[in-house]
């Protein structure tokens, strides 16, 4: 084999390796490539997460809020039962002492 014949044997060898790599990476883009429809389901999922996670921060603000409410409703009715408690034994204590009086000035 001479010169010329081993510096074309190289190139075709170089070139055919250039083309077998130019194939395997048109064969992987080709099988790995995401089609539009595949980023508009991405583009989709991502909104209704992001909507999702707004509607649970929405809810969860709501929920505080509304216990909130409730912690200070109880709180005022808690602090009416007391005011009622202390007038029903205030009365009650008014009826016995009348009781009393009344006893007193029958036997009397």
């Amino acid at each position: 084999m001479n010169r010329t014949e081993f510096i074309i044997a190289t190139a075709v060898i170089l070139f055919l390796a250039f083309a077998a790599g130019w194939f395997a990476y048109w064969l992987l883009h080709r099988f790995t490539r995401v089609s539009v429809s595949d980023l508009n389901e991405l583009d989709r999922m991502a909104r209704d997460l992001h909507d999702a996670e707004e509607a649970r921060d929405e809810a969860i603000i709501y929920l505080q809020q509304r216990e909130a409410d409730l912690t200070n409703q109880l709180s005022q009715t808690e602090a009416e039962l007391r005011a009622t408690m202390d007038a029903l034994r205030e009365a009650q204590n008014e009826v016995d002492h009348l009781r009393q009086e009344l006893t007193r000035a029958r036997r009397g």
